[in-house]
């Protein structure tokens, strides 16, 4: 088993990551939750996979389940489902002693630990992702939130969960794509922190264009991951600076799910794009070493996901960035990087930024 502790602000956690650990679970939370009742919170997908049987278990071990399931997809993560989930929990008479468990992937960790930080002004969650991309980053560090019509994760909060137990035995049941997801955010801890992941991410890969890490490599790939993010959280828990540097990606990536209101690309997709345009822009203007564009392309690709830009208006994507969370006055701080392993944090206004972006769609219909 793999032990990571996370040091924030106002507590310390766990990480633990083991194969078959699900499987414990039910008497790991006996033994530290005196509480009788767990909100056990999940989508429609995981919740035939795994999540009847995880509150069979859990009552098996004595505790009162109340499970709240919605429909599974990004286009859940709203404000209508966080009241769903808070009636839940008030048609159920939870208390501050009760605990929430989330139950999926990074939806769901999203929905989970926003209704925690906000009910009663603060309950106790416990993360258990199910997918890749939950794993390795967004069940770590706090940020919980839900879109809005005008853009991705505007509402929401740091809250940091109890414990969080990783058990790369779900990822047997994970659909390739959403597994590739999870890829995209590893490779992208490669590309800003740690050029060794970069580099067993290429190595470890089986053969053919939908090979997998062997499982026997992954759970430690999945610790490295994790390692990098606590580094990153741990130094700048509340975003104001290193922590942007795990936003590679994210800045476009976010405006093409809006854009495309989260039925096309999905988020792992639109990273990779955002990731490989980004590096693109950053190479033409010098910030970036001479083909690392090619190297990231070909990276992402191995495994892949796309690199080009949707046939979408660059309009609304510039719009899509305009209500940012990143956003500051018509300015925004971008992460980009400057060798493989080396990520670094740009302030550039959105006029700029638009032009760039226009600039390299321009010059691939030139040679088209």
């Amino acid at each position: 088993m793999e032990k990571i502790t996370v040091r924030s602000r106002d507590k310390s956690y766990d990480i633990l990551i083991e194969t078959g650990l699900f499987h414990k679970l039910p008497s790991v939370f006996r033994s530290k939750y005196q509480g009788k009742k767990l909100a056990l919170i999940t989508d429609s997908n995981v919740d035939g996979l795994y999540g009847k049987k995880f509150a069979e278990m859990l009552e098996n071990e004595g505790f009162e389940v109340v499970p709240a399931v919605f429909p599974a997809g990004e286009q859940s993560k709203t404000l209508r489902t966080l009241e769903f989930i808070y009636n839940k929990l008030a048609d159920n008479f939870f208390t501050r002693s009760d605990v929430i468990v989330a139950l999926g992937g990074g939806v769901t960790g999203d929905m989970a630990g926003l209704a925690a930080a906000t009910f009663l002004r603060g309950l106790g969650y416990i993360q258990v992702p199910t997918s890749l991309l939950a794993m390795v980053d967004s069940s770590i560090g706090g940020k919980v939130a839900v879109d809005m019509r005008q853009g991705k994760n505007l509402v929401g909060a740091f809250y940091q969960p109890d414990a969080v137990y990783t058990d790369p035995g779900f990822l047997e049941t994970l659909s390739y794509r959403h597994y590739a997801d999870g890829i995209a955010e590893l490779l992208k801890h490669g590309f800003i922190k740690d050029a060794w992941l970069y580099h067993e991410l290429l190595s470890q890969k089986e053969n053919g264009p939908k090979g997998r890490i062997p499982s026997g490599a992954m759970e430690g790939i999945i610790a490295r991951s994790c390692l990098i993010k606590r580094s990153v959280v741990e130094e700048d828990e509340f975003d104001h600076g290193a922590r942007q540097l795990l936003n590679f990606g994210h800045t476009i990536g976010h405006a093409i799910e809006r854009v495309q209101g989260y039925t096309g690309l999905s988020h792992g997709e639109a990273i990779s794009v955002g990731m490989a345009v980004m590096t693109e822009m950053t190479e033409k203007m010098g910030l970036t070493g001479k083909g690392v564009t090619e190297r990231v392309r070909q990276a992402l690709t191995k495994y892949g996901l796309p690199v080009t830009m949707p046939d979408i208006d660059i309009g609304d994507i510039i719009s899509a960035i305009a209500v940012d969370k990143k956003n500051r006055s018509g300015k925004i701080t971008i992460a980009y990087i400057e060798e493989i392993g080396a990520g670094k944090l740009l302030e550039m206004s959105l006029a700029e930024l638009g032009g760039r972006i226009c600039e390299i769609l321009e010059d691939r219909s030139g040679t088209s």
